[in-house]
């Protein structure tokens, strides 16, 4: 049985990898995607490398599906909603964008500011804040781990089924082909600024999906993960929500995101976390479950 599961561990880690390759049905990579984690957990004994392996795998399976609905880019803009935020965003600013009040304000066209490069290094960085602050936990807290993580990937989960139910563009491609208050995408130019020729090749190995806006999974995880640092202590909590607070004003102000897009981030992490306690109980039945068929330490 163990040995099964390290095959399946392994066939379900390379599907999303093969699935271009091999032309792999969606359900077929949903089902041997979302298998690993449990797959991991028989295979091996626990222990901190086991548990950051499970979050890993199921993380992997999220940027997968993330990136499923850009495999048809013609049928995916097909369906692309564009001014449903616009019209709640102008409401929110008064008769105009809250990203094209703040470029107005705070920015320069055709120039790049030193808080546009501190802005857009902010948002850069997010790709590391939610999981180094599940790292941490998991090293330093580790009785808080599971919890975290699995508050973390829900997060993360939920607002993918968004995305694939209500595929919504951003306001830098929403406004792209107006000159009438324009929305600049300032975080590509500090990028083009700063990392000169390297920046193209990151950028595309950073994209998957254009259309992934609504909830801001962004905004949505960093609030997640400042109530998970909160929990451990008040040092890391004040650290969480500065961070999260200065990426907020980050996104709309570089024009990656609409206030409305945080608005339902924000409304997806505080409902996950107040509907823990409800949850709580089946997910002790599944872990109990898994806890049988794991190998002893």
């Amino acid at each position: 049985m163990r040995r099964l599961a390290v095959i399946a561990a392994a066939v379900g880690a390379a599907a999303p990898v093969l699935r271009h390759h091999v032309r792999l049905p969606k359900p077929v990579v949903s089902a041997l995607a979302w298998q690993t984690p449990l797959a991991i957990a028989v295979a091996f004994p626990r222990t901190r490398l086991r548990d950051a392996a499970i979050y890993g795998a199921q993380m992997w399976a999220y940027v997968a599906h993330y990136e499923m609905p850009n495999d048809d880019p013609e049928g995916l803009l097909a369906r692309v909603r564009v001014n449903y935020p616009v019209a709640v965003d102008r409401v929110l600013g008064a008769g105009d964008l809250p990203n094209v009040r703040l470029q107005r304000s705070l920015g320069r066209p055709g120039e790049v500011l030193p808080h546009d490069t501190f802005l857009s290094a902010v948002h850069w960085s997010w790709f590391f804040f939610p999981h180094g602050s599940i790292a941490y936990i998991l090293l330093r807290h580790r009785g808080r781990f599971e919890r975290s993580a699995v508050l973390m990937a829900a997060t993360f989960d939920l607002g993918c089924i968004v995305y694939w139910v209500l595929p919504t563009a951003p306001p830098w491609w929403a406004r792209r082909e107006s000159q009438n208050g324009r929305v600049r995408r300032i975080m590509v130019e500090a990028g083009e600024s700063f990392w000169g020729r390297l920046w193209e090749p990151l950028y595309d190995s950073l994209g998957g999906n254009p259309f992934a806006a609504m909830p801001s999974l962004h905004f949505a995880t960093s609030v997640t993960a400042a109530h998970l640092l909160s929990d451990t202590g008040p040092i890391a909590g004040a650290l969480g929500w500065t961070y999260a607070g200065t990426l907020g004003f980050a996104l709309v102000y570089l024009g990656e995101h609409y206030v409305v897009d945080l608005i339902a981030g924000l409304a997806l992490a505080e409902g996950l976390r107040r509907s823990e306690p409800k949850a709580r109980p089946a997910l002790r039945a599944l872990k109990r479950a898994v806890q049988r068929l794991e190998p002893g330490t």
